[in-house]
Formats: C-alpha cells, structure tokens, sequence
C-alpha cells in the first residue's frame, strides 16, 4: 500500500460515527506510538494513537485538528449538536477564491469546518486561506490549485489534500462557468467550455474523491461522507438565451441522481443545492462580464436600457424580493450533511422563485 491508500484507511480508524480525526503524512517520523506493516494497522491503531510508523511507506500523524496532529497544539473546538454538523471535519470547495465559492468556504469555516479552497487562482486561494487562518488563530483552511475539467490536475489536488490531512468528509463542487446567448448564435467553442466546467468537472471531481471516501468508510461502516454539488434554479427550469449554462445544470441532476444510487453502497451520499441569482457576487455584478451585463448586450430582458433596469426585473422576479445569498447556500449543503436518510436530491434555494413538484 502507498502513502496516499494508507491516509485515508488510517483516518477512517479514528472514526467515532461523527467524524474522524486529522492524519497528517511526513517521510518519517522518530519514536512513533505504533510501527508497523500495512496490513496491520487495523490491529495496531486504536483509539488515542498519535504517531504511527508504517513500514517501508512513511509516518503519519494523527490529531483532532490539522494544529493538533502536527503541534499537539490541543486547541480544536468541540461542539455538540447541530453546531457540530461539519465541525473540524474536512470540506473541499472547488471555485472557493472568489464569489459564491467564497461565501461557502466563509461559512462552513463559521460553523468550525477545516476548508480547502481549490481554484484555478491559486494565488488568491492561498491568500483568502491565510487571512482566514489568522482570523481564526489557528489552521483552518489551506488553497490548493485546480481545474476541475483536467484529470491531471483533479488527481494532483486530492493527492496534496489526502497527504496534508487525510482524506475528505465533504466536496462541494461549486466551480462553474456560464456563457450566455442565443442557440443561434453561441459557438460551439463558448458550449463546450461551459459544458466541460459545469458538467464534465463535476464527473471527473466525483471520480477522484469517491475513492477516498470509500477507504475512510470501510473500516468502521458507521460513517457517512457526502459530495454536494452547487447547481442553480436553471437546473430545475430552462433559462431563455442560456441553454449551455441550463443544460450543463439539468445533466449534473442526472449525475447526482446516479452517482448517488452507485456511492451509497461506500456510505457516500450525493445530493445538489440549486440556488437562486446571488446578485451581489461577480457572476452577476461584473462590470464587463457579469450576468447583468451580458444579458443587457443579449437584449435577454424586453426594454432594459441599463444594468440597473436588468437588475430590477430579476430582483421583481423573487417572491421573498432578495437574491440568495451564500449564507442561505451553505445552510442547505449543511442540511444535507447532516440528513442521513436524503441522498439524490436537488435542494432549491430560490426564495420561493422556483418551487419542486
């Protein structure tokens, strides 16, 4: 067995029914509590063990938080409850340097998560997660890189993930692209792109954390992990002048329902959020390329002069006369974690503007 089967097995050892503890790799470790083979550790480890040597593989350091394994620095919150839903358990947030991706991560770290922010900006993924750790005063987020729509680089990000703290107890996958226009007159380069991000990312996220799950669940089998999707109203009715955008939504239902009815069988439940518009983030309020902007140059709403006309007409739209906000987002991806009987389903978050059957 590699590093990288070993963390996640030797993780899903420490599991309570709640959550496991932080396993941090190193190439060797001095003194450590247990040494032993591979395929011993099931034997070897139990509860309470901090530092375990595997032979011929490395050592691996285990703690209640990153801090704690690495430090002995025994300051992990312990809460109880419903505040515990995602308390010091592992959650990765792809597209999580900026706009509702931010909002996700600012709240799941809120509620005392431990957050890895993946993104293409891998420099503002990095900063947001030092900011975020002093604010905190101790280590609660790390940036890594990704591009959810290449293989290479979605394996390289759960390898740097399973080595930095052991596996994963909860991926959203929020990274997305739209590209509006008619059907007309959108290029099948602008399809593609949005298609490959929306659609094909979420498929290749799912391939490589699935089996991570997977080995933190078997040992104990009392364990549930989850991997929720950030979709959109558009996944739930078509969106005029955006097929690409509602397509790639509609197609990622499908795959949380599939995927969900395979993985429940490794304890890994698959749900979706479908929000409503977050008129503040820079999807919609980008000066030159936000939503507001493009539909206006579309000429998507009948009349609109301005951005400000456009902005009106979807916020008229909302029977609770608000756009969503990441707060609302992250409570539902929270209620999904902590329903342990709810897997394959799509979670409106619309303010009432879209309503399921």
């Amino acid at each position: 067995m590699t590093n990288l089967e070993i963390a996640p097995r030797l993780r899903g050892l420490t599991f309570n029914g709640e959550k496991g503890d932080i396993v941090v790799f190193k190439e060797s470790i001095e003194n450590a509590e247990v040494t032993c083979a591979a395929d011993e550790l099931a034997e070897k480890v139990k509860p309470g063990v901090r530092s375990v040597s595997v032979e011929g593989v490395g050592g691996f350091l285990i703690g209640e938080d990153y801090d704690d394994a690495v430090n002995g620095t025994e300051n992990a919150q312990k809460l109880t409850g419903r505040a515990a839903v995602v308390s010091n358990k592992v959650c990765v947030v792809t597209g999580g340097a900026q706009g509702f991706g931010e909002g996700i991560v600012r709240e799941l770290i809120a509620n005392n998560a431990i957050v890895f922010i993946a993104d293409m900006n891998v420099d503002g993924a990095k900063a947001l997660a030092a900011l975020l750790n002093e604010q905190e005063g101790r280590t609660v987020a790390f940036g890594v890189a990704v591009n959810v729509a290449d293989e290479d680089s979605v394996k390289a990000m759960m390898d740097e993930i399973v080595l930095t703290v052991g596996g994963v107890d909860l991926f959203v996958s929020n990274a997305g692209v739209l590209k509006a226009g008619s059907v007309k007159e959108l290029s099948l380069k602008d399809f593609k792109f949005v298609t490959d991000v929306n659609y094909v990312g979420f498929f290749i996220c799912t391939k490589f954390v699935a089996p991570v799950m997977e080995a933190m669940n078997k040992p104990t089998g009392q364990y549930y992990t989850d991997i929720v999707t950030i979709s959109s109203k558009s996944a739930l009715e078509g969106s005029n002048k955006n097929g690409a955008y509602a397509g790639s939504k509609f197609g990622s239902v499908g795959l949380v329902q599939s995927f969900a009815k395979e993985l429940v069988a490794d304890n890994t439940k698959v749900n979706t959020v479908c929000p409503g518009n977050f008129f503040d983030g820079p999807l919609w309020s980008d000066p030159d390329r936000g939503l507001f902007v493009q539909y206006l140059n579309t000429g998507k709403v009948p009349g609109a002069e301005t951005v400000a006309d456009v902005k009106a007409f979807y916020e008229a739209q909302v029977p609770m006369n608000r756009g969503c906000f990441p707060k609302d987002v992250t409570q539902a991806v929270m209620y999904s974690v902590e329903q342990k009987y709810e897997t394959g389903q799509a979670i409106p978050v619309t303010g009432g503007q879209v309503m399921l059957n």
